[in-house]
Formats: C-alpha cells, structure tokens, sequence
C-alpha cells in the first residue's frame, strides 16, 4: 500500500483559514465528507472523540488526527496546508500548519495501523514536509508525496 493509493485526486486542501483546532476539524470533516460520502458530522464526531483522548499534534508544526468509520469501505488520507498555523495543542507546544487527516474502516486493523505508519513517516520527514509547506499547488504536492 502506498500513499498515492490512499490520497484521492481530490484530497488536498491548500490556504485553510481555520482560525482554531475545532473549525480546522470542522472543515477537514467537510472536506472529507464530499469525497467519501459520509456525513460530515458523523466524521468530525469521530476525529473530535479521537482528539479528547489526547492531541494528535505531532511536533515540528504537523499533525494526525485520524478516526475509524463503519460506513467507509478503504482507507483515506487528506492533506491541508493551514494560510496562518494554529494552536493544536501539540507535544511540543508550537503551531500547526500542515496536517494529514487520515480516516479507515472500522474493520480495517491492519490497513489502519500501515496508514497510520506511513503518514508517520511523511511526517517526520523535515524535508518533505518543508516542500509541502512551499508548494503552490495540489499537483506540486501529490508529486512530492508519490516520490
């Protein structure tokens, strides 16, 4: 499974406005929702539940909230470029501005984890995520994440 295989044409937001943590969720719930089909209600619930149980800020200005849904059917990534970066209440206390949201079946144990393991590594990767803090497009983005 690779992340190309996970990330939609359609997955990518660039210039979110979100001026906190809850309207960052609430708009990567919207956004998800138009591609995958389920209400976006019913994902917010699912990735706000995930984050009461502890901030998914990784550090370095990234984060990973993510959620399972019985109603989805394979796993899904998105990607959002923040305008101006947020308090996510991440481990290292600084500001958010690019962040990965990843949703998966209920059922999906394994696939979930390998997801999660992937991101991880996007994440974690100062230089790729530099480049898609300068990246000026979606496509300038899928191309450094499919490489």
């Amino acid at each position: 499974m690779k992340i190309s295989d996970l990330m939609p044409n359609d997955s990518i937001l660039l210039s979110v406005k979100a001026k906190n943590k809850r309207n960052l969720l609430q708009e990567l719930a919207e956004f998800a929702a138009s591609v995958t089909k389920i209400s976006d209600r019913t994902i917010f619930d699912t990735i706000l539940e995930r984050e009461n149980l502890g901030s998914t800020g990784f550090g370095g200005g990234v984060a990973l909230p993510h959620g399972r849904l019985a109603e989805l059917d394979r796993v899904y990534v998105f990607c959002a470029k923040l305008s101006t970066p947020i308090d996510f209440e991440s481990i290292d206390n600084k500001p958010v501005d690019v962040v990965f949201l990843l949703l998966s079946p209920e059922s999906s144990g394994a696939d979930h984890l390998t997801a999660l393991a992937q991101v991880s590594r996007i994440l974690k990767n100062n230089g790729l995520i530099n480049k898609i803090r300068e990246a000026q497009s979606t496509e300038e983005i899928h191309a450094l994440l499919n490489n």
